[in-house]
């Protein structure tokens, strides 16, 4: 199955050009990320250091879970889970990916409002190795503070998150920031890890509903000598869905794109007779006024 990556324009057209970003745990916009409850033994709990060591393409382990196991509240909170999420704020970054490439929630909250891009990627290639399927729970998760001091622990155990957000069928991609490159501070003052993509892991782009004419052209030139496939995400006039605008096939380009009354912006600019063709389409096909009203 391909994996998907909601993103703004302006990361999408990084990603094209071979970047992308692994995200420490701190800088993620959900508090109960890598967060679970400890039950924790007194001799631990007044411990003030201790090692820690993280496996990041690690299986999750089964049976480890301890919701069922009846604590006295001194001893079962988060405290040193918030602990070992700093820890890991220096050691790994996480690439956030999904199975759900129709969703209208993260259109909005990750893909610019519909402004940006989804990135479709082919899971097979090596780059995905490690892949953390998380799990969505209606429960906060419990765990002994002893089977995470003892030994490398894999991720993959923190990723359980709330039961509302398992619209996003996350997949993510663990990997120490050792391998990652600093190359900017975020508005967060966030450190920005990233990694090179090899361009062979992108099998195509969906551009947003509202993405700029400048983006779409931006896209396009990325896009047109590689085997990625193009398409626009169009507001259908039935139902909340899409309707895809295709513009460019995967695989390698054979005579022209295809051009639509909603595409024929991206080409309007070209010389010679596919311009021609661009122009006429915008200004004289009968569709081409209601498909180019905003939404």
């Amino acid at each position: 199955m391909p994996l998907y990556k909601y993103v703004t324009a302006k990361t999408a057209i990084k990603i094209l050009k071979g970047s992308i970003r692994f995200t420490q745990p701190g800088a993620f916009n959900d508090p109960f990320e890598l967060l679970p409850q400890f039950i924790t033994p007194k001799t631990i709990a007044e411990q003030d250091q201790y090692s820690l060591s993280v496996d990041c393409i690690g299986s999750r382990r089964k049976g480890i879970l301890r919701n069922w196991v009846k604590e006295d509240d001194r001893y079962k909170g988060d405290f040193q889970a918030r602990k070992i999420v700093e820890s890991l704020n220096d050691a790994i970054g996480l690439l956030c990916l999904s199975r759900n490439p129709e969703s209208l929630l993260m259109w909005g909250h990750y893909g610019d409002e519909y402004r940006g891009a989804i990135i479709e990627f082919d899971e097979r290639h090596p780059f995905f190795e490690g892949k953390i399927s998380v799990v969505y729970r209606k429960n906060r998760p419990v765990y002994d503070i002893a089977d995470f001091l003892s030994q490398p622990f894999p991720v993959a155990d923190l990723c359980i998150k709330p039961n509302v957000w398992s619209y996003e069928r996350e997949i993510r991609i663990a990997r120490p920031l050792s391998s990652c490159t600093e190359v900017a501070k975020d508005e967060n003052g966030n450190r920005v890890m990233t990694m090179d993509v090899p361009i062979d892991c992108i099998r195509g782009v969906i551009m947003g509903e509202r993405m700029t004419i400048e983006n779409q052209r931006t896209m396009w030139e990325l896009v047109k000598k590689s085997d990625i496939s193009l398409l626009l995400a169009a507001v259908a006039n039935w139902d909340y869905a899409f309707r895809s605008e295709i513009i460019k096939y995967p695989g390698p380009l054979t005579g022209s794109p295809t051009i639509s009354p909603r595409t024929a912006h991206i080409f309007s600019e070209e010389p010679g007779q596919f311009g021609d063709v661009a122009r006429w389409m915008i200004e004289n096909h009968p569709a081409s006024e209601f498909v180019n009203l905003p939404c």
